[in-house]
């Protein structure tokens, strides 16, 4: 199998550009510069162009997300940087990098989106070069980012205007899940910080339709996808009193059968834990057969409409991935976890979640 390639994170090609800027500045202009990340690992990063300004410089570096999906592959990341008297160093956001409006995050609202480490990337490069009692303003960039960043996470986390600055190991690990499990525990901590403390999780837009059709309020909805278990810990260390879980019949079966990460590369078992459930019920052999061998929990739970079992098998599913959860996070209070097939029909649900909703149904 051929091996993925890695890349560097919007932080690193900012201390770069940065980097690449303040040596052109100090008469040491290089095409590539080494940039040492926190791990000790020294990376050479290509400067793509640099120029004079009119009070300083600009380099540019063309981000690399190597061969993961990364959306900020190909995008230039631009440094301009000017001295000042102001000592040390003072950065901004240019066109394409976003800014905090909302608390809950690592960086006060009001402040570009720069995360602590790039931040600390930046100064440890760029503080040793300057010269004694002057500053240094770095305005970092990204042509396009703003429209990019419409498709991210950004907007839900109250960063406007663009992009993230992101990277605390400064490099892009291809096909992780690091990235989306940290926008995830960043999303958390916002809605906890305005308030949230009744939250309704759902795996993607179709538990968010069907939480909707709930009257469950956008606010209070965070989407999860496949990382309930890293969503429970985060939520373990967070003020969060209820929870309710909204999510396809198929991906809480896995979680009623002890599963907390429901990507089909990690976890099964829907069937085979629908089917002892059914089977304790009272489904017969035959039944329990028509379980396994159906091609999704969908298609199984739909054609077994009508019989006896159903109902309660159902209802069990329900209460025993809420007593997971509950077990998980032991903060929570009361969980409470609603089951559909697509798009959007329940079919059961735990007996909390009918004290739960009216608390999600308002703002907070």
């Amino acid at each position: 199998m051929k091996s993925l390639r890695y890349g560097f994170s919007t932080g690193t090609a900012a201390t770069a550009a940065a980097l690449g800027a303040l040596l052109w500045l100090r008469g040491e202009g290089q095409d590539t510069v080494e940039i040492t990340l926190p791990q000790g690992l020294k990376v050479p990063i290509p400067i793509a162009a640099i120029r004079r300004t009119q009070e300083g410089a600009e380099a540019w570096v063309i981000k690399d997300g190597g061969d993961d999906p990364d959306i900020t592959s190909g995008l230039a990341v631009v440094a301009s940087l000017r001295y000042t008297d102001r000592k040390g160093i003072t950065l901004l956001a240019g066109p394409g990098v976003g800014r905090i409006t909302r608390p809950g995050l690592p960086l006060a609202v009001g402040e570009p989106a720069i995360n602590p480490g790039p931040r600390e990337l930046l100064m440890s490069h760029l503080l040793p070069l300057l010269p004694p009692h002057v500053g240094l303003e770095v305005t970092l960039s990204i042509p396009g980012g703003e429209e990019k960043a419409e498709k991210t996470f950004n907007p839900r986390l109250g960063i406007v205007g663009g992009l993230s600055i992101l990277g605390t190991r400064g490099l892009v690990v291809p096909m992780s899940d690091e990235a989306l499990v940290a926008t995830i525990h960043s999303e958390l901590a916002v809605r906890c910080a305005e308030g949230c403390v009744d939250l309704c999780l759902v795996p993607g837009n179709y538990g968010r339709a069907v939480a909707r059709n709930l009257k469950i309020v956008e606010k209070r909805i965070v989407t999860i996808s496949n990382y309930i278990g890293f969503t429970l810990e985060k939520i373990a260390e967070l003020p969060v009193k209820s929870l309710l879980v909204v999510g396809q019949v198929g991906k809480l079966m896995k979680v009623a059968g002890g599963t907390l990460h429901t990507h089909s590369r990690y976890s099964d078992g829907r069937r085979e834990t629908f089917a002892a459930l059914a089977a304790r019920e009272g489904a017969t052999s035959s039944e329990v057969n028509s379980i396994l061998e159906a091609n999704t929990l969908d298609e199984a739970v739909t054609t077994s409409r009508g019989r006896p079992w159903r109902e309660s098998a159902l209802a069990a599913a329900a209460e025993r991935a809420a007593t997971k959860i509950a077990l998980a996070a032991p903060n929570l209070h009361q969980v409470g976890v609603v089951l559909f097939t697509l798009p959007d029909r329940v079919v059961s649900h735990s007996k909390a979640v009918n004290e739960l909703i009216p608390r999600l149904e308002v703002e907070p």
